[in-house]
């Protein structure tokens, strides 16, 4: 197993900064998506947004991938390719964004609920969210990683809905992806022990139906098995005692939507 990076707290202030410009990033995006708009429109608006703060897309070429961020509506789960797909009322679009600033890498995600959804749709958009807040109030000083998998996988199943397995939450700061790995499903009290300098992103994958998917032959874009919608939240949080440092907010998204309602 490859070593943890533990971070001092300098280093954590810097993926700090990092993290918060990916906020930013998807607060940007927010501004503009609505139906009639196509998912590549929302990727050069951030590409531009990234590099004009000082930055650099952090997917844009990561082992290939070609774009600056991963857009996917709907039944694609994460690594959707942005397009020509012209984004519909109704629809769910997952926007994944990652930078790298001062050489430390931040990374967050958002599903953005696309004018009027259906009840079922907001459900689980809402209990994907709920899913990350309960997985971060578990990611403290002297937990362990099925601690905050248990979290996730807990409430998800007991609303009905499929923990994605094959794609999990990981280390973050130096790297894009670093140890531990945090899987949205686990047992209590088993697996790593958090500790203080540790940096993770948590990102619950939730799918509405089948915990399943499929790997499309691009090497990137996932989906549920069954076709059903999936949501993904993502926050990148620094480990503490008592509580985490959610260094990612979703603050600066949530204050574009409302007064675009």
């Amino acid at each position: 197993m490859s070593k943890i990076y533990y971070k001092s707290p300098e280093e954590v202030e810097l993926i700090r900064e990092s993290s918060l410009l990916v906020s930013k990033t998807l607060a940007e995006v927010a501004k503009i998506i609505a139906p009639g708009v196509t998912t590549m429109q929302l990727n050069k608006l951030a590409e531009t947004y990234i590099q004009d703060n000082g930055a650099i897309p952090a997917f844009l070429n990561y082992n290939g991938f070609p774009y600056s961020l991963c857009i996917s509506p709907n039944e694609q789960v994460v690594h959707g390719f942005p397009s020509d797909y012209v984004i519909q009322e109704g629809d769910l679009i997952s926007v994944d964004c990652g930078v790298i600033k001062n050489n430390f890498f931040g990374d967050s995600a958002y599903t953005f609920s696309i004018g009027e959804i259906s009840a079922d749709r907001q459900k689980l958009v809402d209990i994907t969210q709920e899913c990350l807040k309960r997985a971060i109030d578990k990611a403290v000083v002297g937990s362990r990683i099925g601690d905050v998998g248990y979290a996730v996988q807990a409430l998800a199943e007991e609303n009905g809905f499929g923990v994605v397995r094959e794609l999990v939450g990981h280390g973050v700061g130096v790297k894009l992806h670093e140890k531990p790995e945090v899987p949205n499903y686990g047992k209590r009290g088993t697996g790593m022990k958090l500790e203080e300098g540790m940096v993770i992103a948590i990102e619950p994958m939730i799918n509405a139906g089948t915990a399943s998917v499929k790997f499309w032959s691009d090497g990137w874009t996932v989906t549920s098995r069954d076709n059903q919608p999936s949501a993904h939240f993502e926050h990148t949080i620094a480990v503490k005692k008592g509580k985490a440092d959610v260094l990612s907010t979703f603050s600066f998204i949530e204050e574009v939507l409302k007064e675009k309602r």
